[in-house]
């Protein structure tokens, strides 16, 4: 045996021994010891971490065995899989329908009825989620980008979903993020229940610089997590109400694009994960009244390579990232492995990686990222959301594809 694969068994043996996991210290099967960082290829910038372990951490490798099963291809322009109450997932098309499929892909009805998207650039019908209360009252809520004249944002609505019609009853918009700008790009956004019934979304700054410097801005909806009701009010307790001038709806701003939103299902934190623009894509915990610095302080670049503002990375007042990426991983939906069905995936958070091309796993220990690994690279596809479900993984890609990862 050589003297590397010595140590790294060694260091599995003593991980499986000593108990050392992400938020669990059962978990048995971190290890981060010896493997190099997953990410190889240079840095676009010379910029540098504020501390230890924020990017390039060490690389991990699951072990125990499981299955990639692609359970339907070709099923239009997918945004979001979101599993309902029962076993069966509706998956958005950003064309404006809604698919109601099974959890082994197949297609049990297409779900029409909702109001008008605006399907061009990064627009169109984008997530779903189920109402906490779905089994007896049916509802769901989405979000879209709107179009007034020439100008958009994005918006949310809820409705009854009529399984048996394939239809949405009675649509209502409920909060738009205003202002309406002209851009076909950086909509955000997730939609997350919290424990108390309340909607936690996430909006983008609409990439245009008219909308970039106003993620600073608490007078307007662009680059903001918002926390509202079920009839989208501001949720009771909210960091900004009272305040003159302010949304009472923002629950934290200097967000650039939120495509990920998930809560940690053993501590209950907000965790967010938003597009840089060239590198510097961010993973954060979202808390009530914070600034995330866009577009003050980065680590990324603009996409010609030009410096952002002052190009700094820190400022006080404005959040650090719990850990970034350069180059890009383009996050897109995300979700925490919610099961042991594979136990070291126990509480790991998985993100659909776009121009990543892959979906990124990390494992996470006292609200730090430990340990990174690429799932499903081979398959060479933009993953566009991430879903779990009964100690599986369901996701889907812009080729139209959806897929299973399931313990073999």
């Amino acid at each position: 045996m050589s003297p590397k694969l010595f140590l790294y068994t060694s260091a599995l043996l003593f991980s499986a021994t000593s108990g050392s996991c992400a938020d669990k210290p059962s978990n048995p099967y971190t290890d981060t010891t010896n493997l190099p960082p997953v990410e190889t290829r240079p840095a676009g910038t010379d910029y540098k971490p504020a501390f230890p372990g924020q990017t390039r951490i060490g690389g991990i490798k699951t072990t125990t065995a499981y299955k990639v099963d692609k359970l339907a291809t070709a099923i239009g322009r997918p945004w979001a899989i979101v599993p309902i109450p029962g076993g069966n997932f509706l998956v958005t098309d950003k064309s404006g329908f809604m698919q109601l499929f099974d959890g082994n892909g197949t297609l049990i009805k297409k779900i029409t009825g909702l109001p008008a998207v605006d399907a061009s650039g990064q627009g169109g019908l984008l997530d779903v989620a189920p109402d906490p209360d779905f089994t007896s009252n049916k509802i769901i809520y989405w979000s879209f980008s709107e179009k007034t004249g020439d100008v958009n944002l994005m918006a949310v609505a809820k409705g009854v979903l009529n399984e048996a019609n394939g239809t949405v009853d009675n649509p209502v918009v409920i909060f738009r993020a205003t202002p309406a700008l002209k851009s076909n790009a950086h909509y955000g956004s997730r939609i997350v229940f919290d424990k108390d019934g309340n909607m936690f979304v996430s909006t983008g700054e609409r990439s245009i610089l008219e909308g970039r410097k106003q993620a600073q801005d608490l007078a307007s909806g662009l680059g903001k997590i918002f926390k509202i009701t079920k009839d989208g009010k501001p949720a009771p307790g909210n960091p900004f109400i009272g305040k003159a001038g302010a949304m009472p709806e923002i629950y934290s701003y200097g967000n650039r694009n939120v495509q990920s939103l998930d809560i940690h299902p053993v501590t209950g934190d907000l965790w967010e994960c938003e597009f840089g623009p060239r590198g510097g894509d961010e993973l954060n915990i979202i808390k009530a009244g914070k600034n995330y610095g866009w577009p003050i302080i980065t680590y990324g670049t603009e996409y010609s390579g030009q410096k952002i503002g002052d190009a700094i990375q820190q400022k006080d007042g404005m959040e650090q990232p719990i850990y970034y990426w350069d180059p890009t991983l383009s996050p897109s939906g995300m979700t925490f492995y919610k099961g042991n069905a594979i136990p070291e995936w126990e509480n790991n958070l998985f993100i659909g990686g776009l121009s990543g091309s892959h979906i990124c796993r990390l494992v996470i220990k006292d609200k730090k990222v430990v340990g990174e690994e690429r799932l499903l690279a081979d398959k060479q596809e933009r993953f566009r959301d991430v879903a779990y479900f009964n100690g599986m993984l369901y996701a889907v890609t812009d080729n139209g594809n959806m897929y299973r990862i399931s313990k073999q």
